[in-house]
């Protein structure tokens, strides 16, 4: 049976509170993949930790009684979504190699662009206005001026990981439209969640043994620990969290708040690696502030 949401035309207060969480945790992962991919590959890491959320979430959709096999309309969508969702990965994971933390983060979260343009074309009601255009643009040059000062003329390899990287973007907000548009809205945000990390599960090992990574050998405590916490905090409750917002709010609204995750990534790297904290971070976040108040901004009634 179809799970019924109530919709909303606008974020409140505890979604706002609660995507700030979940971008503080995406910051957060980071900064672990990174630091856990000299002992795990890239791919690799990313196809075990989508196995065991899914193992997780079919766990708990099964507690729940939730049915996952009834004709709901939703396999369509749903491989799609599923897709789109392991082919982003993969592309984040493999683009990282090439190209610099910073360029890859102006060009991964360029997706609310994305998401926004495909919002207004393809989605009843969520057209964007001026002033949300605006806040769009005012979120995204915050993000430029946190990341500006790391930039350096790229090289080959930079350039080719930066498509990598714009084309994950591109991936990222086809997934949340797919998703927003979609019969996947009125089903479990849970069996929505578990179609993207079933097929991810699948596809992103063969393209770890496609791309000759490699396995690994002995894990640290770390490492272990790392992946217990992607595949558990990240992929289970955060995905579950996040695909249960977009099912009720405006995605492309959501989606500005995501700009978050980066200036988080930068604050813990700054905290845990000892990178800088500069004037440009500070100035990064007067700007995505003003960028979410104005894309969260009620549109006059006439």
């Amino acid at each position: 049976m179809p799970v019924m949401t109530q919709r909303h035309d606008r974020l409140d207060a505890i979604s706002i509170a609660t995507m700030v969480v979940l971008c503080f945790l995406w910051g957060v992962q980071q900064v672990v993949i990174k630091l856990t991919t000299p002992e795990i590959p890239p791919l690799l890491q990313a196809g075990l930790r989508s196995a065991i959320a899914s193992l997780l979430v079919l766990a708990w959709l099964g507690w729940r009684g939730v049915a996952l096999f009834g004709r709901d309309g939703s396999l369509r969508a749903g491989l799609l979504a599923g897709s789109l969702f392991a082919l982003e990965f993969a592309l984040i994971y493999h683009g990282l190699q090439f190209t610099t933390a910073s360029r890859a983060a102006i060009l991964l979260y360029t997706a609310p662009f994305w998401v926004a343009l495909g919002a207004h074309w393809l989605i009843p009601g969520e057209r964007i206005g001026r002033a949300q255009l605006a806040g769009l643009l005012c979120a995204f040059a915050g993000i430029l001026v946190a990341f500006g000062d790391a930039l350096h003329v790229p090289n080959p390899d930079e350039l080719f990981g930066d498509a990598l990287l714009l084309g994950a973007a591109l991936l990222w907000a086809a997934t949340t439209v797919v998703i927003k548009a979609s019969v996947l809205t009125r089903i479990h945000p849970g069996k929505t969640l578990l179609y993207q990390l079933g097929i991810s599960a699948l596809l992103l090992p063969l393209a770890s043994l496609a791309l000759g990574e490699g396995g690994m050998a002995s894990p640290s405590r770390f490492a272990i620990g790392s992946l217990a916490f992607q595949s558990i905090v990240i992929a289970c409750v955060s995905y579950m969290i996040w695909f249960g917002l977009i099912a009720r709010y405006p995605a492309s609204r959501l989606s500005a708040l995501s700009f978050l995750t980066p200036l988080f990534g930068v604050a813990i790297g700054a905290l845990w690696l000892g990178e800088p904290l500069t004037l440009a971070l500070l100035l990064a976040l007067l700007l995505v502030g003003l960028g979410i108040h104005l894309v969260n901004r009620p549109r006059p009634t006439t």
